[in-house]
Order: C-alpha cells, then sequence, then structure tokens
C-alpha cells in the first residue's frame, strides 16, 4: 500500500497543468503551484477508488473515457474548499432579524424568497431557516411562509446539506431553547448526532449550480441573496461578473450579503452600501 501511495502521489506538471486548467477554465477557482500537493492528496482517495497507480492514467479515465462525466464532477468535488458553520459571522443574521425582515414586513409581503448561494454543506441555509422561524414565532402574522432556495457546485456537500445531519457538538453555541425547537438528537449517544426538523428542511430546495455558466437558470426573484466566503477564490473579473448574475435574480431594494473579507470596491454594479459587506440593490437596476 505504502508503495502505491508513494507511485500515485507523482502528479507530473503535464498532470498538475490539465487539472489546475481544468477547474479554473471550469470553476474560475484558481489553482496555482501552491496547490500542486492540495490536489495530489485529496485526488488519491479517487484513484485508490478506481484502481489507478498513475495520475495519468486516472486523468485519462476522467477526460476521455467516462462519457458520463461523472468523474469529473467527483474530481471537482475533491478539490472544491467548503468550509462553513452555523451562524458564522453572526452580525449578519442580527442584521437579517432587526432591518431586513421587518422591512419586509412593512412591504406587505408575506412569503420572502432567500438564496443561499455557494451553500455549502448547509450550516447558513438551516440557520437562516431558524432566524425566521424564530421571527414568525415572535411576530405572529407578520409572515406566512418563506422559501431558501440553496445552490452549490458541489454534489458532496449538496447531498450533506439535503440529509441535514450534523456532529452535535457544532450547535453547541446556539441557545438551548433553539436546539430544543429545530433540531432532532440521534438516538446513538457514542457518536452524538443532531438533524434539522422537517418543518425547515421543507421550506429549502437544493440545486446544483456552476458560478461560471453563462447564466443561471433559475425562474425565481429573490428578496435577499447570500453568497458569503465563495467569491475569494476567484479574480475580482470574475467575482464582477458572477455578482452581476447573481443580483439579476434579486429584485430592485433586496438585499446582497457576501463574505466580511469580500468586497465590491470599484466595481461597476447596481448596489449601494448599507452594513459591512451588506449590499442593496438600486431601484434604477429595474430599468437596465
Amino acid at each position: 500500500m505504502a508503495d502505491f501511495i508513494s507511485r500515485a502521489i507523482q502528479l507530473t506538471d503535464k498532470d498538475f497543468k490539465t487539472i489546475s486548467s481544468y477547474i479554473e477554465s471550469n470553476t474560475g477557482i484558481r489553482m496555482p503551484e501552491a496547490k500542486r500537493i492540495m490536489i495530489q492528496s485529496r485526488l488519491i482517495g479517487r484513484l485508490k477508488a478506481l484502481g489507478f497507480e498513475k495520475f495519468s492514467d486516472y486523468i485519462d479515465y476522467a477526460f476521455n473515457e467516462d462519457t458520463s462525466g461523472n468523474e469529473l464532477i467527483l474530481l471537482t468535488d475533491a478539490l472544491t474548499t467548503n468550509k462553513t458553520e452555523f451562524f458564522r459571522e453572526n452580525d449578519h443574521f442580527q442584521y437579517l432579524e432587526r432591518i431586513v425582515l421587518p422591512e419586509i414586513v412593512k412591504n406587505g409581503i408575506k412569503s420572502p424568497c432567500f438564496w443561499s448561494a455557494g451553500c455549502s454543506s448547509g450550516e447558513e441555509v438551516y440557520t437562516i431557516s431558524i432566524v425566521l422561524r424564530e421571527y414568525m414565532r415572535l411576530h405572529r402574522g407578520a409572515i406566512s411562509n418563506y422559501h431558501i432556495f440553496a445552490s452549490d457546485l458541489s454534489t458532496k456537500v449538496l447531498d450533506k446539506a439535503v440529509n441535514a445531519v450534523y456532529d452535535e457538538v457544532s450547535i453547541e453555541n446556539i441557545p438551548f431553547e433553539q436546539k430544543r425547537r429545530y433540531f432532532l438528537k440521534s438516538s446513538d449517544r457514542t457518536h452524538p448526532k443532531v438533524r434539522i426538523k422537517p418543518e425547515l428542511r421543507s421550506c429549502v430546495s437544493f440545486r446544483r449550480l456552476n458560478f461560471m455558466d453563462s447564466y443561471y437558470n433559475i425562474s425565481e426573484t429573490f428578496h435577499v441573496i447570500f453568497c458569503r466566503n465563495v467569491l475569494i477564490y476567484f479574480d475580482k473579473q470574475t467575482q464582477e461578473k458572477i455578482i452581476s448574475k447573481l443580483i439579476r435574480h434579486l429584485i430592485p431594494g433586496g438585499y446582497l450579503f457576501l463574505g466580511h473579507s469580500e468586497t465590491i470596491l470599484a466595481m461597476n454594479l447596481p448596489l449601494v452600501t448599507v452594513a459591512p459587506t451588506v449590499y442593496r440593490k438600486t431601484e434604477e437596476a429595474s430599468r437596465l
């Protein structure tokens, strides 16, 4: 086994260029030389699963022999980073609760729509759902229903998000009453897990979506879009193109939340800053 791994991890310059070029052109995610070791280590599992001892054989299979295209999806899944947690960058959710939702209610919107773009394994999605449920509980009749559309490039993390099962330790910082209302505990206490309750899961739909697509085939328009800690993997020009495509599906006056390390500075977009990394689509955009 050790001999197999030592030979398998030899990613030649040609193999590295083939994989990195594919990822960059199809996902927009940069794969510089510094990522070579990461590519090797993350793809070892695919080589072992398929019985290949050389990257060149695996690449030939993924790019030529597998006509279904499934292996390229699995390759992409392995190389895309997905790090998230419940209530990550919590000031955004506080802003949603204190500013955005009261405004939605004031405008007479009973069934708002949200988009978690780059939803990863679902923690952000279900955090939004918890905030909405809490608001509905405390303001009876203000909102009758809601829908959250969630998308990601990785089928692996989408499967986890749909299943909605997480390690119990991941919710340790959530208040006890919210844990009781919105999470189910597993009966196996040797490996404690929790699952999001059905009433929260039923308001969410998931779909695979590539930010690099020329347009996003989505019929809905949204009152709020979360696209946080995803754009950092793209260059500035690509970031602007992605945001432009995202906000085509955002109503004028709707809100866009980006990650705290992301910005629209120097971008020509119909957005105004209303809070740190929170933006609002201008009314003039409806006439573009």
